[in-house]
């Protein structure tokens, strides 16, 4: 029986939030602060600041805080077809080696260039960049200066991909673009992909022009938001709805789903209801879960999700399950429930870089066989690029999964201040944000004129100044008084509403 999938989008003034469900369960979950440039498949007009024959790289000024990186395998070698820049079809850009060319035959220093964004800048770390320009569609992606038509390796039908490359034949802009068909291009035809090839072609034409028209560094083009990027990205024929909470990024949205995909019904609902929409859903709650370290499994074992500096390490417990004959079967039915879920929660926490698993032991190679089996199924609905890398004979899994963007956790935390830096509580930003959804729910259907909202002393800083058209249009709105008060004693994630008349 088909799964119901849903797509839910909250827009507030501070952040947008986009969760994917089946069956009301949390798959898939993003967050984008207002205000916060999209980097990665973003393009830009840079110069080259400096080489490095050492490391086969250059850094290049994109206009950022810190210079970007390009390897030599980013401008000799384009990626092989299913590795196109986006969510979704992306895969590994590691490093290639490569003995014909070197990065001084390539780029000079004080040489401006055409790059693209493939990696977020991270740590101390600069954005990761690429001359190969992949612009995403529906159903195709357009190469800029890359001739090649394919199909993505995720399409595995071989009819299917030869009737998609004879299609690709007929659709090709010119020599020095290429195609490649996505996922979500699997049974569709000519006049689908004629609509892609147009839009594309738009907006290759307009970065072309741009990048003649500007100095560097500049960007030349603005990868989508996370609302309307989700939507191209996310959206297949099995989607039941999409759901948008605010009006304006409905209309915004229904604009863009026209320029996308005209002719194709979308069913996108303006939700309308007292509660806030992810209340309502059911995701508030779900999405609280992925603060904690601890993860509860059905039969009532758990996974304990520790992050690291260099890797992300990850412990599978039986707890208080012991509904099997022996140890053994025991420690099998806990692994198998834990490899679907670990796969869950990485695809929901977005981690990236390194993954070791602590598995419970077992001694049957069937066993451990259909451990593997399971965990590389569930892995294979991941969208970013993952790769199981071994299985010990203590049973530790050892995995690496494409980091692109920072996580869902480092956007929304903070280094605790309360334990320097051995943990984190949820930052300024995210308490301010929460803060003032409680003074929605608060307000909405009483007749008190004044509601004091008492935080602590940084949030109630942050609410004063950056938040404080929020709080006055809210004011407007339901006839009341907000008063900030600051309370010293307040836990960082401490919030408090009363309500007077």
């Amino acid at each position: 029986m088909a799964k119901l999938k849903e797509i839910f989008i909250s827009a507030d003034a501070q952040e947008t939030r986009v969760a994917i469900t089946e069956d009301k369960r949390l798959e898939e979950f993003y967050v984008e602060r207002s205000g916060t440039p999209q980097l990665v498949g973003s393009v830009y007009k840079g110069k080259v600041t400096s080489v490095l024959p050492g490391i086969g790289a250059a850094f290049v000024d994109i206009g950022l805080a810190k210079n970007g990186f390009l390897y030599v395998s980013d401008i000799v070698s384009p990626p092989p077809e299913d590795e196109a820049i986006l969510e979704g079809e992306s895969a590994r850009h590691e490093p290639r080696h490569h003995h014909h060319s070197r990065i001084t035959e390539l780029v000079k220093s004080g040489q401006e260039i055409l790059v693209q964004v493939v990696k977020e800048p991270f740590s101390t770390k600069g954005a990761r960049l690429t001359t190969h320009v992949s612009l995403p569609g529906r159903y195709l992606v357009l190469m800029g200066y890359d001739s090649r038509l394919g199909v993505s390796k995720r399409i595995e039908d071989p009819t299917e991909r030869g009737r998609l490359r004879e299609l690709l034949q007929k659709l090709r802009v010119s020599q020095d673009t290429g195609l490649i068909v996505r996922t979500a291009g699997t049974g569709k035809g000519e006049k689908e992909f004629v609509r892609d090839v147009r839009y594309l072609s738009q907006v290759w034409q307009r970065i072309r022009r741009a990048e003649r028209g500007t100095k560097a560094p500049a960007c030349v083009y603005q990868e989508h938001d996370l609302a309307p990027r989700m939507i191209r990205d996310s959206f297949t024929e099995d989607v039941h709805r999409i759901v948008v909470d605010e009006r304006a990024e409905h209309q915004r949205l229904t604009r863009f789903l026209r320029i996308l995909m005209p002719g194709v019904r979308v069913r996108l609902d303006c939700y309308q209801g007292q509660e806030p929409l992810f209340e309502h859903e059911g995701l508030d709650e779900q999405i609280e879960d992925l603060f904690e370290k601890r993860v509860e499994l059905p039969s009532g074992g758990w996974v304990l999700i520790e992050p690291t500096e260099a890797m992300v390490a990850i412990d599978v417990n039986t707890g208080r399950f012991a509904g099997r004959r022996n140890l053994e079967e025991t420690a099998f039915q806990v692994d198998k429930e834990a490899a679907v879920e670990i796969a869950r929660q990485l695809r929901l926490r977005d981690v990236g870089g390194i993954v070791a698993i602590d598995f419970i032991d077992v001694e049957r190679q069937e066993h451990r066989r259909e451990i593997i089996r399971v965990l590389e199924q569930a892995l294979e609905r991941d969208r970013a690029k993952t790769n199981l890398v071994s299985f010990s004979e203590i049973c530790v899994a050892e995995l690496t999964r494409q980091r692109m963007r920072r996580s869902f956790q480092t956007v929304s935390d903070q280094t605790c201040p309360y334990c320097a830096g051995r943990g984190s509580v949820k930052s300024v930003t995210t308490m301010a944000i929460q803060a003032i959804r409680q003074v929605k729910k608060s307000l909405k259907g009483t007749r008190q004129k004044t509601l004091e909202l008492f935080v602590h002393p940084q949030v109630a800083l942050r609410l004063l100044q950056e938040d404080r058209p929020s709080l006055s249009a809210l004011e407007a709105q339901h006839q009341a008084r907000i008063l900030v008060m600051s309370d010293p004693s307040f836990h960082l994630e401490q919030v408090k509403v009363q309500l007077s008349a």
